[in-house]
This record gives C-alpha cells, structure tokens and sequence, in this order.
C-alpha cells in the first residue's frame, strides 16, 4: 500500500479547523504539505477579501482592485475549501469504516469511501492546474512574422513554405488568417511576411513556432541534386484584444506614406499607398503595403504597431522573457534551430522533445500535423512545470 500522511494542519475557518492526516487507499496524493500551505493561504486571502467588498466603505476604485484580485484567487480558493472538506468527510468515513461491524452497513459506506476518493483526485487535478503557471494571452490571437535565414533564395522559398503551412493550418483549426504585409521575391519566395490569425487559443499554440526552423533538402533551383540547408525565423506577438489594448496617445505614432513596390522594384500602383507607422517613445517601426487602399494598410499597420509596443511592454516587465525570446528567435544561423525538417528522410525534429515525427509534404499540404506537434509540445511544457510546481 502507498500511503501519503499529512502534517497536522489547523485549518481556517470553523468548518476546516480539524487536524487529522488521510489515508488515501493506494495511491499518493498530489497535494504535499508545500501545496496545502499555499491552498490555506489562498482561503485566507480570499476570506479577507471577501471581507473587504462587503464592508462597503471601500472607495470605487479599491472596489475595481479588490474585485479584480477576487477573481483571480477565487476559483483556486473554492477549489480548496471543497477539498479541504472532502478530506475531513473522508477522514471521518474512514473511521466510521473501521468502527462498523454490520457487513451490510460496512458495504455501504465502503462504496461513500470510494466517491470521496474519487471526489479528492478530481479536486487534486483541479487544484493543480489552477496552479500551474498561466498566460494571459494563451486564450487570444496572434501576429507572426516570417523572415528567411542565410541560405538565399532556398531560405525565401522555405520561409514560403513555412507560410503556407501556417495558413493551412490556421484553416483547419478555424481560425482566421490574414496576411498583412507580404514582401516576395523572384519564383514567390518571401523576404517578410506579417500575418494576423485570429480565434481561439491560436497564442498558446502559435507561440511554440518561435525561433528557427532548419530544412534539409534539394532546391527546386539545384541542377546537381546536392543537398541544402537553409533557415527561416518566425516571431509570434500576442495580439492584445480590445479589454488589453491600450490606447497609444496619436502624439506618439508618427505616420508616412509612401509608394508601395513589389518584387524587383516594379510599383504595386501609383499612389502613396504603403503606411510606415513608428512608436516614438520605443522606435518600434511598421510597414504595411499589402493592400492598395492607404485606408486599409493604415488599419492593418496599426493592429501590428499596438502587438508589438504590447509586447514590448511585456517584455519590459520581465526581462528573463526577453533573454529567452533573443535565444530563441537567435540570428538565423543554421546552428540555432527550435526544429529541423529533413526532406531526405521525410522526418521532422522538434529539438524541444524527445523523438520526431514524419510527413512533411502532408504537412505542407494541410498543416495538420502541426496540431500534434504542438500537443506535445504543451504537455511537455505542462511536465515541466509540475516537476517545478513540486520542487517550491
């Protein structure tokens, strides 16, 4: 038999203020005493704000600051009242278990033991992942931008590549894509591409495309059949919605229109179409010239000029954050790389996990096996962060 035993915990409020330790018949529970502490101190915390905005001397704007703060510790605090509750009616039904001497009576509460059992791991999960560390932009959209590596024309037509993928993928998932600046080179490859997808959870599955993708394999440009490596770099931005969006004063943007051009300089059109926004206070710069509206590349350049002064933001505010987008987004150098596509042997390497997956063409074709990539990259992400979670 596994058994975890508590410490001795006072608990509280009056219905938590028995100390007792539980059994949990073969199996290990996943709140240690480190987890328990944190749980009485989110009760306490929520009890005392509870307090507060029903004292009604609060001024408006605390009200807006406790009721904020209320939110967010509420769900983990309810969560660990109910548990803490179910622990002692485990506990007691233990004893009562123990005491009874009727076969029948035992049987029965045999079979309430069981559902308090049950009850306790579904609370233990819940717990856990309220636990877990969160962004706040998972739930939202995203803007990407892709740019070739070293690698010349082969690195624009692998970044093209990477485009299409994105797009299809985005599709099937239903989210919306939409290009905002497209720059091409000869035989379409792509020198820049910023694109906005939109819906839902498209951040918390679009920021594992972060850094450098490697591909191995013959260009279409290659008479000689020799294999190439080359690189493209993909950056994600959190694309604040409406409720995160902050307003940026019109003094701080400076805006320039100029005449939008396409490949090998030949003009889009005739009028100063194309939008340069810059952010002043950081020098953050946008250029949009995909549309041939000025209205329109306007719209789109603004959309891209407030994700990244909200990343900037962001990042200010923790500057581990930007060390670790730096080392992931790198140079595009061939020796930086988050996954390596090998065309040869039809097998892609994310170089996050442990082992590969296979079908690139498909994946060309219909980005589906992104999705898979990307699940595992998120429970991989979740293992680490229990394994940290345990550690505290």
């Amino acid at each position: 038999k596994i058994m975890w035993v508590s410490k001795q915990v006072r608990f509280l409020s009056p219905r938590h203020s028995l100390s007792y330790s539980v059994d949990l018949r073969g199996r290990k529970s996943m709140i240690g005493p480190n987890l328990m502490e944190r749980l009485q101190a989110s009760i306490k915390k929520y009890q005392s704000l509870q307090k507060e905005l029903s004292s009604g001397s609060v001024s408006v704007t605390q009200m807006k600051e406790l009721g904020k703060a209320n939110a967010q510790i509420e769900p983990l605090a309810l969560a660990g009242e109910a548990y803490f509750d179910t622990r002692q009616a485990y506990t007691e039904t233990q004893e009562l278990i123990q005491s009874e001497s009727d076969p029948e009576m035992k049987e029965m509460v045999g079979e309430e033991l069981k559902e308090l059992e049950e009850k306790l791991y579904q609370l233990e999960e819940e717990i856990i992942q309220l636990l877990l560390p969160k962004d706040k932009d998972d739930m939202g959209s995203a803007i990407l931008e892709l740019r070739p590596g070293p690698g010349g024309l082969e690195a624009a037509l692998w970044a093209r590549d990477m485009y299409n993928i994105y797009e299809n993928y985005a599709n099937n998932q239903g989210w919306t894509f939409t290009p905002l600046n497209v720059s091409l080179t000869e035989m379409d490859g792509i020198r820049e591409a910023i694109c906005s997808v939109t819906g839902d959870s498209v951040f918390q599955r679009m920021k594992y495309e972060v850094g450098v993708h490697r591909v191995q394999r013959v260009p279409v440009t290659e008479s000689s059949g020799r294999l190439h490596t080359s690189t493209m770099t993909v950056a994600v931005l959190a694309q604040p919605d409406e409720a995160t969006e902050q307003e940026i004063p019109a003094k701080d943007l400076k805006i320039d229109t100029f005449r939008a051009s396409g490949a090998g300089g030949q003009h889009v059109n005739t009028t100063d179409s194309a939008i340069r926004i810059t952010h002043i206070p950081t020098g953050i710069t946008v250029s949009v010239q995909d549309e041939r509206s000025q209205h329109a590349n306007k719209k789109s350049a603004l959309r891209v000029i407030h994700a990244k002064v909200y990343e900037h933001h962001k990042l200010s505010l923790n500057t581990g954050r930007v060390d670790e987008r730096r080392a992931q987004i790198g140079t595009g150098d061939r020796s930086e790389r988050i996954r390596t596509y090998n065309f040869p042997q039809d097998r892609i390497t994310d170089h996050r996990l442990n082992g590969s997956f296979h079908g690139i063409e498909g994946l060309i074709e219909d980005g589906l096996l992104l999705g898979d990539i990307h699940q595992a990259l998120i429970e991989n992400t979740k293992e680490k962060a229990l394994a940290e979670l345990y550690k505290e």
